[in-house]
């Protein structure tokens, strides 16, 4: 278990609250480097994935293979000390593989049988559903309720899921056959899109070095779940202006085309545009990005800094764009450089 030095200051208070970011700045200076013993490199993404869980939401990575998605996101866990669930999806995996099913269980004593619900990988704090497109919408689906509620429900009964819960999905962008693409109903669901890419030559020869020996490098914990959930409470509460309220419902605005604010080429390119969902995430995640900074308030560089990740998988484009060589992404950044939604 994650020793702390010292127990973390009563929420609710300024002066907890105060005390609580200087915690949460060094706790994921820690956090990061207990993860650095594993990982090399990929700090923009160790950051999105941060974010994403003080905020409270799901993730999506997507990468090639072989780039250490899966250890990524095992190596936060148990940094974090939290239980940690892999899910391999595949074309046969059933709805019950993940949520769990009732079996009959007999009493030895009395002779007796009686129904008893067998809980599915997806109880556990941090689940890594990998390949999450390579299974039937039918099996998607069973992650809706559990992303968005919390819970899952077998033989008409409720049962909740632990607290924390963070999905962190991954998707191979480049292998297409035989897969299923997430609608964009569940695309939504994924607070951010984090893309993995490729490792510097320097960053790949520590990689080779590090991997083809004998020692194993070990992980200490830095948090435990209840320290999860204080810094969730902490991010909640940290304040944003009016003005940056505006700015982020603005720019989630420009992105549908129709839009008295949409510019020309997103009327041009995109089919449809984000929901009202990416303007709560984009605060959220700007209040996140200002919290694990140590920064009592969340500014126009934290927003700026969320909307690639938070609008990129919300956007769907056309065949205009596809026909031009634009991408969701490449939209999302001539976007951002829009002066109309900036904070005045």
């Amino acid at each position: 278990m994650a020793t702390n030095p010292r127990p973390f200051p009563t929420p609710h208070s300024p002066s907890g609250d105060v005390e609580l970011l200087e915690r949460l700045a060094t706790a994921r200076a820690d956090l990061l480097s207990q993860v650095g013993h594993r990982i090399v490199g990929q700090r923009d993404v160790l950051d999105g994935i941060l974010t994403a869980i003080f905020s409270g939401g799901h993730a999506l990575l997507v990468g090639v293979p072989g780039l250490a998605k899966t250890l990524m996101v095992q190596t936060v866990a148990e940094a974090l000390d939290l239980q940690f669930s892999r899910i391999q999806f595949t074309p046969d995996l059933m709805p019950s593989d993940i949520t769990g099913t009732e079996i009959i269980e007999e009493d030895a004593g009395t002779g007796k049988r009686a129904f008893r619900f067998v809980r599915g990988p997806v109880f556990a704090n941090i689940v890594l559903a990998d390949e999450v497109n390579r299974t039937p919408p039918k099996t998607q689906a069973a992650l809706l309720q559990a992303m968005q509620e919390h819970q899952v429900t077998a033989a008409g009964q409720t049962h909740h899921l632990p607290s924390p819960f963070f999905v962190l999905a991954t998707q191979n962008p480049i292998e297409q056959e035989g897969t299923y693409p997430l609608p964009e109903a569940q695309l939504d669901r994924f607070m951010f899109e984090l893309r993995v890419s490729y490792p510097s030559q320097e960053e790949e020869e520590t990689i080779v070095t590090a991997t083809t020996g004998d020692v194993a490098a070990e992980v200490r914990p830095s948090l435990t779940a209840e320290d999860v959930l204080a810094m969730q409470h902490l991010v909640r509460r940290i304040p944003v202006s009016p003005a940056l309220v505006r700015a982020a419902v603005t720019l989630v605005r420009m992105t549908r085309p129709g839009d008295a604010l949409t510019p020309s080429f997103i009327t041009e390119y995109v089919s449809w545009g984000a929901g009202p969902r990416a303007s709560q995430y984009l605060v959220l995640g700007a209040k996140a990005r200002a919290a694990l900074d140590g920064r009592p308030m969340a500014d126009e560089d934290d927003l700026r800094a969320v909307a690639p990740t938070v609008l990129t998988h919300r956007l769907v484009i056309n065949f205009a764009a596809e026909a031009a060589g634009r991408t969701a992404a490449d939209i999302v950044a001539e976007l951002v450089k829009e002066k109309r939604w900036q904070p005045k």
